[in-house]
């Protein structure tokens, strides 16, 4: 049995499912092996949004521990090598990614939430990057994006004490931009999910492109990548499609060309 399925929603989103629920999703080498080829699929398919969410009470309590502890020194390099680029691999997708936290996500976890560019949570979600308590430090990107989500202080804060925050603190500190019922995480995360996949395809990808790129560019440069940026959606059809959709009243079909 698969621990991590890709599905398609709608046509156009594609939902990732970690599904090892009895052991809280923890991210074994079979696990990361089978993400990073869901993740595969979903960059040489016609997806216009990624959401990522766990079977069960957890969303993934990080890497999986007691396997960690069967492994060779050179095979824990490898794996730390692998999850990085499953990550990173994530992180670099065209299209949107969402992450929808039910339950603990720690960890190796939480890094694979913030590889997404966004994240809702369950009001009675918990999270950290609590590699600290374990002698060792966040390894797949934690120390990096964390940080870029929430600022230097404030991540050093949190990976120093290995500390566990609720959602309300994570919404607080703009770690997640939004927390529901439980019940209700799907379906909120789902409709973000649809809205995003209505809009035109090359718009949006344009539109991520321009900000995770011009981020950490000065202003001016900045602006000036924006304006490359923009330009990608000059020539495409559905900037033709939306000004015609919108003489006719109507809403524009988008076919991402």
């Amino acid at each position: 049995m698969n621990t991590v399925s890709l599905q398609t929603i709608d046509s156009y989103v594609a939902f990732i499912e970690l599904n090892r629920p009895e052991a809280k999703n923890a991210i074994s080498v079979q696990f990361l092996k089978e993400l990073q080829n869901c993740i595969s699929h979903v960059q040489k398919g016609k997806f216009r949004v990624l959401m990522i969410m766990g079977v069960g009470d957890s969303f993934c309590s990080g890497a999986d521990l007691k396997e960690r502890k069967t492994m060779s020194e050179p095979e824990v390099k490898n794996f730390l090598h692998n999850i990085n680029d499953c990550f990173s691999s994530l992180a670099n997708l065209p299209i949107p990614t969402i992450a929808a936290i039910n339950g603990f996500a720690f960890g190796g976890g939480l890094e694979l939430a913030i590889s997404c560019d966004i994240r809702y949570a369950s009001n009675s979600a918990t999270m950290g990057l609590t590699e600290t308590k374990l002698g060792i430090i966040p390894g797949a990107g934690g120390t990096q994006r964390l940080s870029r989500i929430v600022g230097e202080a404030t991540a050093m804060e949190w990976i120093f004490s290995g500390k566990k925050l609720s959602s309300e603190e994570a919404l607080s500190r703009g770690l997640v931009s939004k927390i529901v019922e439980p019940e209700k995480l799907k379906e909120s995360s789902l409709a973000l999910a649809r809205e995003i996949s209505e809009s035109a395809p090359i718009a949006v990808s344009a539109a991520k492109k321009a900000i995770r790129q011009g981020y950490n560019l000065p202003m001016e440069s900045a602006l000036k990548w924006e304006q490359l940026c923009y330009g990608e959606t000059f020539t495409s059809k559905d900037r033709l499609e939306a000004l015609q959709a919108f003489a006719e009243k109507r809403k524009p079909i988008f076919t991402g060309e």
